[in-house]
């Protein structure tokens, strides 16, 4: 009977074990998070942050405890809320639709490209793994060559820094740089393409489900960056279980990897965020 007890309470113990352990996922994204939020990444294995608010210590940190940290940066367009936001609002070619302190950026200025690098310089010398780089999208807002070139040359200088750079959307522009010459990986490492199965309703503040044409076209979109030999990464917005089950399997199937959000703030996961688990 003893014996007995014993093996009951060494089940249970363990069954208490397993079910404590926090599981691990692939991949987070966090642009909205502070350093007082880094204990609610610790589950991802590779995070995004927005690392001009953290130090080197703090990404140290994340990375002595096994994470891979990308920073965001942006490319083509200056936030209201940067600190040098007054210097470069000359610079403004227009008002970023759904974000209005936002001003879409003219890339081709040369002092823009050279202010941008340098920012770039001084995110990797905080110890950042690679950089998550936004609005290359200002390519589709406004086509011209002039455009198309700054995006390109700024691109390439990144990847002249020796570090691993992920693309945030950028279709417009990547499908044509492809296109014109051959291969995408001269500006990128990886695409995070948001928004493939899910939608976010704006003039409501909801969430849904992305058409079925409009999925199609993204689809499309990461597996042709898949073809060229880019990583990928999905970024949805959804507390829908089925729709993250459909975008689960998808990435299982292609050899992707996703991060789904309860929150377009991307500050920490909330109980209905979702990714791969590792």
């Amino acid at each position: 009977m003893k014996r007995f007890l014993s093996i009951f309470l060494i089940l249970c113990i363990s069954l208490m074990m397993v079910s404590c352990k926090k599981e691990t996922y692939t991949y987070g994204v966090f642009l909205g998070a502070d350093p007082e939020d880094m204990d609610d990444m610790m589950s991802y294995s590779t995070v995004v942050i927005d690392a001009q608010y953290f130090s080197s210590s703090e990404i140290d940190e994340l990375k002595s405890s096994g994470h891979r940290v990308f920073s965001y940066i942006n490319l083509g367009s200056v936030e209201e809320f940067r600190d040098y936001y007054e210097d470069w609002e000359y610079l403004s070619l227009g008002v970023y639709e759904n974000w209005e302190d936002e001003r879409w950026v003219d890339v081709s200025d040369p002092s823009w490209q050279t202010f941008i690098c340098d920012i770039a310089s001084d995110l990797l010398s905080k110890g950042v793994d690679g950089l998550f780089v936004d609005n290359v999208d200002v390519y589709y807002n406004y086509p011209t060559e002039e455009i198309f070139s700054g995006v390109a040359s700024i691109l390439k200088s990144f990847q002249s820094m020796d570090t691993y750079v992920s693309i945030n959307g950028g279709d417009f522009f990547m499908t044509e740089y492809a296109t014109r010459y051959g291969n995408m990986t001269d500006v990128a490492d990886a695409i995070n393409q948001e928004t493939v199965f899910s939608c976010i309703n704006w003039d409501e503040d909801t969430f849904g489900t992305n058409t079925s044409s409009e999925t199609r076209y993204f689809k499309e979109y990461v597996e042709s960056a898949s073809s060229y030999g880019l990583d990928i990464y999905l970024l949805e917005y959804t507390t829908d279980e089925d729709l993250i089950e459909q975008i689960s399997i998808y990435c299982a199937r292609m050899g992707f990897t996703y991060y789904s959000s309860d929150s377009l703030d991307l500050v920490t996961p909330g109980q209905e965020a979702g990714s791969q688990p590792v």
